[in-house]
């Protein structure tokens, strides 16, 4: 499991950073969509994949003596889709705005009309 996972990762970096460096605004966004996505799953892969109970400590002991789920890194990835979440958002609003005002989503394009103005 975790050797597919990471195999999944590498694609999805690899994807992102292709994506990343074409000239077209949207799959400029696309690609860092990806990367996010592909660092995401790094990071859980990172908390090791484990098939355990809940980190609860019963009430007659002191310390975990069977394996369980580390709850850290899956709060970590949640924090990271919620703030990915609204960057893309953000994202999203500023190529479509950038679009209306330059009607084109190529940024070699886009580089021309600002040194022509």
């Amino acid at each position: 499991m975790e050797v597919i996972l990471a195999i999944l990762i590498g694609v999805l970096y690899a994807a992102g950073i292709y994506m990343i460096l074409r000239r077209s605004l949207v799959k400029l966004i696309l690609g860092i969509i990806i990367l996010g996505n592909g660092a995401n799953l790094l990071i859980f892969l990172l908390g090791r994949v484990v098939k355990g109970s809940p980190p609860i400590i019963p009430a007659d002991s002191d310390v975990f003596q069977s394996v369980y789920a580390d709850p850290v890194p899956q709060a970590l990835i949640l924090t990271a889709i919620v703030i990915s979440f609204g960057l893309q958002s953000f994202a999203i609003i500023l190529v479509k705005r950038a679009y209306k005002v330059v009607k084109t989503d190529d940024l070699d394009e886009m580089n021309a009309i600002d040194k022509d103005s």
